[in-house]
């Protein structure tokens, strides 16, 4: 298995294997400090954050890591807690869990524990991933919500302000199994100066290297929509419904070792196994 560095960030896009070689989680592991391993679990995105806290506490716990805590954040002052805030500066690695990433950001935006977990990763002192929820909060622009649908029409997303971690992009997940491009072009209409990153169930976008490179870990794909040369966009001239139009967009779809030189938008094909 590949071993990244503690400064990587894992962006993975739900239903990771949780049972059998667990590849994305055990990298998360490895990157944290395996055996040496202090990791923090963020379960405030999940209505039942006892029920998943504990899930991923076992599945860490079973693969050796020296420490684990669950930071139950339920409530804004939660985010003020000392003894939380304390076992974050020591903390290898940080796993923020599936759920609604609006009512992660709810809980955790701009609070003292969340703004000191970026600085940490900012820093390369913390290994960072993010599943579901935890993966939609990682750039500036977040989307909230919406549907699937057969052209990208404004309707069709729910944007918010996500934790800005890596405020350059805008991410999707459970990209190509709920269908999902539409809504990451409508949304990059929008915001074109941003990277639109789609990731199917069971894959894994990991930036690292200052987070000048992608590259991807998993079973799917991901998809880059680059809309840095986009030449027109009917976006600010038809009502919210009506279908846009998108012109000179660059699509890259990445496989399992395949990277993507975020400085100077270029895929790079991985080496066959």
């Amino acid at each position: 298995m590949k071993q990244y560095q503690r400064s990587s960030i894992l962006v993975i896009g739900g239903a990771e294997d949780k049972v059998h070689g667990k590849e994305i989680l055990q990298s998360f592991w490895h990157c944290a400090g395996g055996t040496s391993a202090i990791i923090g679990i963020i379960p405030s995105a999940s209505r039942e954050p006892t029920i998943i806290g504990e899930r991923y506490f076992n599945i860490f716990r079973d693969m050796g890591a020296k420490d684990i805590r669950v930071l139950d954040v339920r409530d804004r002052i939660h985010g003020e807690d000392k003894a939380y805030q304390e076992y974050v500066e020591e903390c290898t690695g940080i796993f923020m869990t599936g759920g609604d990433q609006l009512r992660l950001c709810g809980l955790l935006a701009d609070t003292p524990l969340m703004e000191r977990i970026r600085q940490r990763v900012k820093l390369g002192e913390v290994s960072l991933a993010g599943t579901s929820a935890g993966a939609a909060v990682m750039g500036h622009h977040m989307i909230a919500g919406g549907s699937s649908g057969e052209s990208p029409n404004r309707a069709l997303v729910d944007m918010a302000m996500g934790l800005g971690i890596i405020p350059e992009v805008i991410v999707d997940q459970h990209f190509h199994n709920r269908n999902r491009m539409a809504r990451l072009l409508s949304a990059i209409s929008s915001h074109p100066e941003r990277l639109g990153i789609g990731i199917d169930e069971d894959t894994c976008a990991v930036f690292h290297h200052h987070n000048e490179f992608i590259e991807v870990l998993g079973r799917g794909t991901v998809t880059i929509v680059d809309a840095q040369a986009m030449s027109y966009t009917n976006q600010g001239d038809v009502t919210a419904e009506a279908p846009l139009a998108l012109h000179n967009l660059r699509l890259h779809i990445l496989g399992h070792g395949d990277r993507y030189n975020i400085k100077n938008h270029q895929p790079i094909a991985g080496v066959a196994e």
